[in-house]
């Protein structure tokens, strides 16, 4: 597997010998002085061009950075639409393992070439165009404390999407019942529990895509029990998931309430969780509550 000290170079060797190629930026991970590196860690790469158009037609000057185990270009991709707002990416996978998320932009974006991303730095400018940027920060990822309107909107998203579980588990539809409770349901968990690590850490750090750090800054106990809320494929261990999942939520929303002197929501989560042991007792081939 090539280095990073490799990889770099080749990148800025590339950009070096590609008049069309102005300037090269990079954030993500790699720029966070807070995320260990490992070598799965992407190379998100920008370069600032002159030639959007030969650069996209023509690809074959990608080859030069390897030999390519899949490529993605998401804008030219039907079942997700762009996002990019006029620049081009190639998402590259390498055979030795290394990937890169090259995004062309073209340079009458020089200025908002980030897009106000504060994990960015610059790593060449042929003609001194780029002004300077602050030395990189994960602030803006940061947990932030939420507002009461937006404490209360996160409990009512959990205790209502709770509901859809339980219909999709009486109607035997676990696809549908787990799908709620992975997409819908623990979001609103995970969210939760970054505002308790935010209170703890005075919001001072990151937890993470999809809370992916929390369990350095949870108590043992309280990680054990967020890891039993992913079932197996089974409808009493989707069952059990989503009691386990309402009890985790009921003790952290309450403490989150109680520290930031919100209101917990009572009583729906009192009416929320009879109604789901109502459904949990309902025979098969019942017409009625």
């Amino acid at each position: 597997m090539r280095s990073e000290q490799t990889m770099m170079q080749l990148i800025l060797d590339y950009a070096r010998s590609d008049e069309r190629v102005r300037a090269v930026g990079m954030n993500g991970s790699r720029t966070n002085p807070n995320v260990p590196k490992d070598m799965f860690q992407d190379y998100d790469i920008v370069f600032l061009v002159t030639d959007m158009d030969a650069l996209i037609e023509d690809k074959s000057w990608i080859d030069y950075f390897g030999s390519r185990i899949i490529m993605q270009t998401p804008e030219v991709s039907k079942l997700f639409p762009p996002e990019l707002d006029g620049n081009f990416s190639y998402l590259m996978l390498f055979t030795d393992g290394n990937r890169i998320d090259l995004t062309l932009c073209p340079i009458e974006k020089r200025t908002n070439w980030h897009r106000g991303d504060k994990l960015s730095i610059v790593l060449l400018d042929k003609d001194q165009m780029l002004e300077e940027l602050p030395a990189p920060t994960d602030q803006d990822y940061w947990v932030k404390c939420p507002s009461a309107d937006v404490y209360a909107d996160c409990c009512n998203e959990f205790w209502w999407v709770s509901t859809y579980v339980a219909k999709g588990l009486w109607r035997q539809e676990i696809t549908y019942a787990m799908d709620h409770l992975n997409i819908h349901v623990r979001p609103m968990l995970i969210k939760m529990l970054e505002w308790k690590v935010g209170l703890d850490t005075d919001f001072s750090l990151s937890t993470g895509k999809n809370g992916k750090y929390l369990e350095k800054y949870l108590p043992e106990q309280t990680w054990l029990a967020l890891m039993a809320t992913y079932p197996k494929a089974s409808y009493d261990a989707v069952w059990s998931a989503l009691f386990l999942t309402l009890d985790l939520f009921r003790c952290t929303s309450r403490e989150v309430a109680e520290r930031l002197k919100y209101s917990y929501p009572l009583t729906e989560d009192q009416n929320v969780t009879a109604y789901l042991e109502r459904i949990k007792q309902l025979k098969p081939d019942a017409s009625k509550m």
